[in-house]
């Protein structure tokens, strides 16, 4: 059994969909829209094969909160060693993303860092 993937409700779907692809070398797809329930998508297809539905309704909307918080708490992205690690760092720091987490070793063994996706979503960059 695997994981599939993993939704979030954007506020700004397609600031979304640009960061997943700039960023970590996401694929997406066209996006879906239902008129009807004034529903709108993007699914985002990593190397892996995992994905990610980025998703937009104007009925849902929840303040942003980048404090940790119960419910699904960040994603994770395996890079290829620690200098990558330390260079995706320092790109997004650059590019104004919000780096919450320097990059370090953990005590369960895991180097990473920690950033903010462009809604305050927690991802985790692993070597």
């Amino acid at each position: 059994m695997k994981i599939t993937h993993i939704a979030i409700w954007t506020k700004d779907l397609e600031a979304m969909k640009e960061f997943y692809t700039h960023y970590f070398g996401g694929v997406s797809n066209e996006k879906y829209r239902n008129p009807i329930k004034k529903f709108e998508s993007y699914f985002i297809t990593f190397e892996s094969g995992a994905k990610l539905e980025l998703m937009h309704k104007d009925s849902i909307l929840e303040p942003l909160d980048i404090e940790e918080k119960l419910g699904i708490t960040h994603i994770a992205f395996t890079l290829d060693s620690r200098d990558a690690v330390f260079s995706l760092t320092e790109r997004l720091r650059s590019d104004g993303i919000r780096i919450v987490g320097e990059p370090r070793t953990t005590g369960d063994g895991y180097f990473e860092s920690v950033l903010l996706d462009v809604e305050g979503n927690r991802i985790e960059l692993l070597a």
